[in-house]
C-alpha cells in the first residue's frame, strides 16, 4: 500500500488549483483500473486524502461517485473497499458490451470510417506483445474497444462504457492470467479492423459478437475458479 500511495501522490498535479470530487474520482478510477488498488483492497480516507492533498469531504464524495459506478463498495463499520465482482457481474458486463459494441458497429452507416484510433490500439497491442508485456496487451485491448465505441460519436455511450470497461478491469485483475487471457485477441482485433477498413460492417459485427462470446467463456471459466479458491 505504501508504494501505491507514493505513486498516488504524483497525481496531485492532475488536480490543479480547483480540486473537485470528479477529478479525484477520475484519478482513483484510473488507479483502480491499472491494478494499483486490487479488488478487495480497503481504501483509507486518511492515507489517500493525504497523498492527494484533498479534504475528507471531497474524498468521500469521490468514493460515493465510484460506488455509484460499482467500482467501490461501502461496508458498514468496515469502510470502503474496491469491489470484488461476482460471476453474475462478469456475465452482465459482457451482456452490456455485446449490446452496445455490436450496435455501434451495426449503426456505422456508409464507409469510410475514421479508424485511426482503432489502428493505433492494434499497434499498441502488437508492440506490447513483442515486449512480452501481457498486461500492456490487456490495456491496449481495452483501448481498442474504447476506440470502437467512440466510432458512435456519442458522449453518453462513451461515458457508459468507460464505467463498464473499468469494471471489466476488476475482473481481469482477479483472473491474473494476462497472456492466456489477451494473446488470442490480438489477431482478432486485427480481423475486426480489416473488416471495417474494407467497409464490411456486417462482417465486423459477426467477428465482434463471436469475439465477445469467446472472451466471456474464457474469463468466466478462470474467474469462477479463482473466486472459488479465494473463498
Amino acid at each position: 500500500m505504501a508504494e501505491q500511495l507514493r505513486d498516488l501522490s504524483d497525481d496531485r498535479a492532475l488536480l490543479g488549483r480547483t480540486s473537485t470530487a470528479e477529478r479525484v474520482s477520475d484519478i482513483l478510477r484510473s488507479r483502480i483500473a491499472e491494478g494499483y488498488f486490487p479488488p478487495g483492497t480497503r481504501l483509507s480516507e486518511d492515507s489517500i486524502g493525504g497523498a492527494l492533498g484533498v479534504s475528507r469531504n471531497t474524498l468521500r464524495e469521490a468514493f460515493r461517485l465510484l460506488t455509484h459506478e460499482r467500482l467501490l463498495v461501502h461496508e458498514l463499520n468496515r469502510g470502503v473497499f474496491v469491489r470484488v465482482l461476482t460471476v453474475e457481474d462478469v456475465e452482465d458486463i459482457y451482456r452490456t458490451r455485446r449490446l452496445v459494441e455490436c450496435a455501434v458497429v451495426r449503426g456505422l452507416g456508409e464507409p469510410p470510417y475514421g479508424l485511426d484510433g482503432l489502428a493505433g490500439a492494434v499497434e499498441e497491442g502488437r508492440q506490447a506483445a513483442r515486449e512480452g508485456d501481457w498486461k500492456g496487451v490487456g490495456t491496449a485491448n481495452i483501448h481498442f474497444h474504447r476506440e470502437l465505441v467512440a466510432l458512435a460519436a456519442s458522449e453518453r455511450t462513451d461515458e457508459l462504457m468507460r464505467s463498464v470497461f473499468a469494471e471489466l478491469r476488476l475482473a481481469f485483475h482477479v483472473v491474473d492470467e494476462p497472456q492466456r487471457l489477451h494473446e488470442p485477441y490480438i489477431a482478432r482485433n486485427i480481423m475486426i479492423l480489416e473488416a471495417l477498413q474494407a467497409g464490411d460492417r456486417g462482417k465486423a459485427e459477426r467477428l465482434l459478437a463471436g469475439y465477445l462470446d469467446d472472451s466471456l467463456q474464457r474469463v468466466v471459466e478462470v474467474y469462477r475458479r479463482r473466486v472459488g479458491e479465494d473463498g
